[in-house]
């Protein structure tokens, strides 16, 4: 997979995630619905200005953006979580927290 899908497809994610539809977050970002459909199919590159407006509408950083975990294993994903979370077991509010957001994100 190239980049622009990549790219396209994680900010898709986050679009969904923040709850936009496409419309919404064209009309926030000052571009046309098709312009953000071909970035996010892959189509289209996006501008550096474009880039800038969507980390800050859909409140992400690049490391969210460009995070390259794609790279794991479903398998590694999973112990990796499992292992930062164990790592919490003293601290109630904390776990319980990490527990609210994870129920929050399988509940969709």
């Amino acid at each position: 997979m190239d980049i622009k899908r990549l790219l396209g497809k994680k900010i898709k994610q986050f679009r969904i995630l923040r709850k936009y539809t496409q419309e919404e977050l064209a009309e926030k970002l000052n571009i046309s619905q098709r312009t953000l459909s071909g970035i996010e199919c892959g189509e289209n590159f996006l501008t550096a200005q474009t880039l800038e407006n969507i980390l800050n509408v859909l409140e992400i950083t690049p490391d969210d953006l460009f995070y390259l975990n794609y790279l794991k294993s479903n398998k590694e994903l999973v112990n990796e979580l499992v292992n930062d979370i164990k790592l919490q077991v003293n601290d109630t509010e904390k776990l319980h927290t990490i527990y609210k957001v994870v129920k929050a994100i399988i509940k969709d």
